[in-house]
């Protein structure tokens, strides 16, 4: 299977840290059917990056760039990760002995399992390693 059938299309979105911010992006995202998979928000300097995964990459690009928003495409990787002590370090120790670095992070955990999104300088180089050590990774048409 090719490294590309792991590589998800996660939306960024750029904006002004303000009140409201959120949620118009939700409000946009929620008039279009969109779904909101994961998401996280970090700011620098009074402005803010919001990350998403959702299920309809394509729709939610047009509709918020409609309304004025910055919004960019990223290609990340999920891999399921042990929901339990060391279940990060695993992960993260096998990266780093490859020296791919991991540029960013954010995780969820839910009832069948733990997923950690990565954001990555060598994304083929990641999802191959990853795929040799034998973690599963989730495929890009399981997201959308």
């Amino acid at each position: 299977m090719s490294c590309e059938h792991y590589m998800i299309r996660q939306i960024s979105v750029f904006s002004e840290n303000k009140p409201g911010r959120l949620a118009a992006m939700a409000k946009a995202c929620q008039e279009e059917d969109v779904n909101i998979l994961a998401f996280s928000i970090a700011e620098a300097d009074g402005f803010g990056v919001i990350r998403a995964l959702v299920d309809k990459p394509d729709i939610a690009y047009e509709k918020l760039t409609s309304l004025g928003f910055n919004v960019a495409f990223t290609h990340v990787i999920a891999v399921e990760m042990k929901d339990e002590p060391g279940g990060l370090f695993e992960i993260a120790s096998k990266l780093s002995e490859a020296e791919i670095n991991i540029e960013y992070s954010y995780a969820f955990s839910g009832k069948s399992r733990a997923v950690l999104i990565l954001r990555v300088d060598q994304v083929e180089e990641a999802v191959r390693l990853l795929l040799h050590h034998k973690f599963t990774l989730i495929a890009s048409e399981a997201i959308y």
